[in-house]
């Protein structure tokens, strides 16, 4: 088992890499947000990256992003000294208030969104970045209309062109996210993409190039106005790659948490989430 001390070692390598590679692509470090993806972390992983000060944390499942939030909500409720800012989405009286305690925590929906669990997701969620239909972007305008609420969403776009991924096509992708610009619950903050695995990080080039240049032909249009400003591409094995190529929110987990227990519940349940680290 990873002991916590390993943990801030590889936590602080990351934050090194991520700070090398904006840097190397002529940018701040700080431009680039560092999601902790901790679908396979414990508690007291969890726990520690928070007291080292990172605050953006990102999970698959909606059952767990609420679980989680929730607990860490209690946990720092409990310490003292911890100064609460509220949250920028929440209204008051509205489900989402019950996050206002979570220490500034901004909790990512990373994986795929099914319409039953948007309510869930809405309560906790600081962005989601996997709305890649018309769907389920009524569903969360109808949920954030009923919460007096904007939502935060990232347009998920299959740049790749596998048929395991899911995301909008590249040629429906701006019209997509027109549609969804005009909803007036919604805001539409930029794309989401996910390479091909490959054991290789150049193989990942190409799809974060197209993504990239799908965002910037966004900006050039107009949609989502002066909001729209979020690219997250990169993961693990390609983050570094998805820098260079302008992602300025990446997604790591196993790079931080280490690689999930084999043969465990979780695992085999991820073998069908898309991937995402």
């Amino acid at each position: 088992m990873m002991t916590l001390e390993t943990l801030r070692q590889r936590y602080e390598s990351v934050r090194d890499r991520v700070a090398a590679a904006a840097r190397s692509a002529g940018r701040a470090p700080e431009s680039v947000v560092l999601i902790a993806v901790s679908k396979y972390a414990g508690a007291d992983q969890v726990r520690e990256l928070i007291n080292l000060g990172h605050r953006d944390f990102g999970e698959n499942h909606a059952q767990q992003l609420s679980q989680r939030a929730l607990m860490m909500a209690e946990w720092l409720q409990r310490q003292k000294g911890i100064i609460v800012p509220p949250v920028r989405h929440a209204a008051p009286g509205s489900p989402a208030s019950v996050v206002a305690a979570t220490g500034g925590i901004r909790w990512h929906m990373i994986g795929h969104l099914q319409r039953n669990k948007v309510r869930k997701v809405l309560d906790v969620s600081r962005l989601i970045h996997s709305v890649d239909t018309l769907r389920i972007g009524e569903e969360i305008q109808q949920a954030a209309a009923r919460q007096e609420q904007t939502v935060d969403i990232l347009l998920q776009v299959n740049c790749s062109g596998e048929k395991s991924k899911f995301g909008c096509s590249i040629p429906a992708a701006l019209h997509l996210a027109e549609q969804l610009d005009t909803m007036v619950g919604v805001r539409v903050r930029g794309l989401m993409t996910m390479a091909p695995h490959s054991d290789n990080a150049e193989d990942s080039r190409p799809t974060f190039a197209r993504c990239r240049d799908l965002f910037e032909e966004a900006l050039k249009a107009g949609i989502g106005g002066p909001h729209f400003n979020i690219l997250s591409m990169g993961m693990s094995g390609d983050f570094e790659v998805a820098i260079a190529e302008g992602a300025n929110m990446v997604r790591v987990g196993s790079t931080i948490f280490g690689p999930p227990v084999p043969g465990s519940e979780e695992t085999m349940v991820d073998e069908q989430d898309d991937g995402r680290d």
